[in-house]
């Protein structure tokens, strides 16, 4: 009895961990977004942040990313897909190999924008400002405390792109789910480094970066 009553504890356990991080997530992609609804006309941005690729070929992360990005696009109206990503792990840059992936693998044929040298979330966020500064609608997408953590710091760098934002579609229920607790647990460590930094300017990056 003893030992079943453990087992049954550690399951109950690892359910509620596993339903802590969905809400987490679920949360954080309805945070830091425009206050009023943004209106549909004009074009849409939809900025998809990069993840540590070390080798020549895209890995699982940036591949999953770049398809919430394709699938957050509105089905009516331009979107321009803004990829994100400097060389970091490897020769060729994320946002390289992300655009391939888009275009070769998954057929995206619109618009296609690339900052292939920022370094941190804060260097992808103030790269893509003018790659983004003439849309009327801006998505930000990944995980999504990451994504969370760079709108956050679009509101900091341009509150008038700030004022822009509205959701993308980088949480779905289960998605990445045994991962989600720590990724919630990660970003929401970054959230707090962020809220205790003030007085930042344009080329001042976090302390967290």
């Amino acid at each position: 009895m003893g030992l079943r009553r453990v087992a049954s504890w550690g399951v109950g356990g690892a359910i509620v961990l596993l339903l802590w991080g969905e809400y987490e997530h679920w949360r954080a992609s309805r945070r830091r977004l425009a206050p009023a609804a943004v209106g549909g006309q004009g074009t849409e941005a939809v900025v998809v942040l990069g993840f540590r690729n070390p080798g020549a070929r895209i890995n699982a992360v940036n591949r999953w990313r770049v398809r919430v990005g394709l699938r957050s696009r509105r089905a009516e109206g331009a979107s321009r897909l803004v990829l994100c990503g400097g060389p970091i792990g490897g020769a060729v840059s994320e946002a390289e190999l992300m655009a391939r992936y888009a275009r070769e693998i998954r057929g995206y044929q619109g618009e296609l924008a690339l900052d292939t040298t920022s370094r941190s979330t804060w260097e992808n966020i103030q790269n893509a400002v003018p790659l983004i500064e003439d849309a009327a609608r801006i998505k930000i997408v990944s995980h999504s405390l990451h994504a969370e953590k760079a709108r956050a710091y679009l509101h900091r760098l341009r509150p008038d792109l700030g004022a822009r934002l509205v959701r993308g579609d980088d949480y779905r229920f289960g998605e990445w789910m045994l991962a989600k607790p720590f990724l919630a647990a990660l970003g929401k460590r970054n959230l707090r480094r962020i809220r205790s930094q003030s007085g930042l300017s344009w080329g001042d990056p976090p302390a967290s970066e």
